[in-house]
């Protein structure tokens, strides 16, 4: 089919190239502007812009589609437009050009976790299974009927970053196993139903780190937030990037957020049992093995806030 596709992070490479391999024309690209990235803030295109500008495709870069470019695709005569990630809203007449509409893969079991952040939301509530779906856009937040799902088992040592790289995979090739249904003709799609959850976007205070929370509600928000926004605390008022951690439910006896050294693992109190830190950033410097790192302190009186 001739198609567009708008996306713009690294997970929505995967969907491009897989549509692209299935032999579909993609008619153009949609994508966020560059942007500024790294510390040196360099303008840079997005992921998906990159891999667009290597096909030889044609790229369209806005951060909202607006007249002109609901303008471009009515001239683009589409099939479908696939949407996967792309960080803006599709407007009703947008939603309107392509003859078999907007097809959104989304990374979560809808109706579960519709928003912007769902792998990060998964991770942070505990969930065992994830997964992603393919649906048709409307205009509700990810309300659309769905064509077809795909389940991910979580894994212990699962960060978001982690577990979007397989759904990235996986749903690429639902994605384009979905687009084939639709030009056979064999699509249906089916009502959403079920308990409704929200994923909205994370925020840099999404990944503070309350210590008195229990041990797994710490790992499991850690991992949910790495790498994005990050995990952090405060320690002498500074902030203080962490990286994942292992629990240690034999250790209930350090009171929560005193950090102590044992036997060359740096454990932390929380609110049941102790946890023991892999990495550690401290303002201003790189990330550090925590062993490392604590040694580095010269202090034995570390107490995170």
């Amino acid at each position: 089919m001739r198609i567009l596709f708008a996306g713009t992070p690294q997970v929505a490479v995967p969907s491009l190239n897989e549509l692209r391999w299935a032999g579909h024309e993609v008619a153009a690209v949609l994508t966020r502007a560059d942007a500024l990235v790294g510390r040196k803030k360099v303008l840079t295109p997005s992921p998906v812009a990159q891999a667009a500008a290597e096909a030889g495709l044609e790229i369209i870069k806005a951060n909202r589609i607006d007249e002109p470019v609901v303008e471009r695709l009515k001239a683009l005569d589409l099939d479908a437009a696939v949407i996967v990630a792309y960080g803006g809203l599709v407007p009703p007449a947008a939603l309107q050009q392509p003859r078999f509409g907007w097809i959104n893969l989304h990374f979560s079991l809808l109706p579960s976790w519709r928003g912007a952040a769902p792998v990060q939301h998964a991770l942070i509530n505990g969930d065992d299974i994830s997964g992603a779906s393919t649906f048709l856009l409307e205009e509700g937040l990810d309300t659309g009927p769905v064509f077809g799902t795909v389940t991910e088992p979580v894994r212990s040592e699962d960060t978001s970053g982690v577990l979007l790289e397989r759904l990235s995979q996986s749903g690429a090739v639902l994605l384009s196993q979905t687009l084939a249904a639709l030009e056979q003709g064999r699509a249906v799609p089916v009502p959403q139903s079920g308990e409704v959850s929200l994923a909205p976007k994370l925020s840099s205070a999404d990944g503070r780190i309350r210590w008195s929370d229990p041990a797994l509600a710490i790992k499991r928000r850690i991992s949910g937030v790495t790498p994005e926004p990050g995990a952090w605390t405060l320690l002498d008022g500074q902030r203080v990037k962490l990286g994942v951690v292992l629990l240690h439910p034999d250790i209930g006896e350090i009171p929560s957020g005193r950090v102590r050294e044992r036997d060359g693992a740096v454990l932390v109190g929380t609110g049941s049992h102790a946890v023991q830190l892999t990495e550690v950033q401290p303002a201003g410097r790189s990330m550090l093995a925590a062993a490392e790192w604590f040694r580095g302190t010269r202090r034995e009186d570390l107490i995170f806030e």
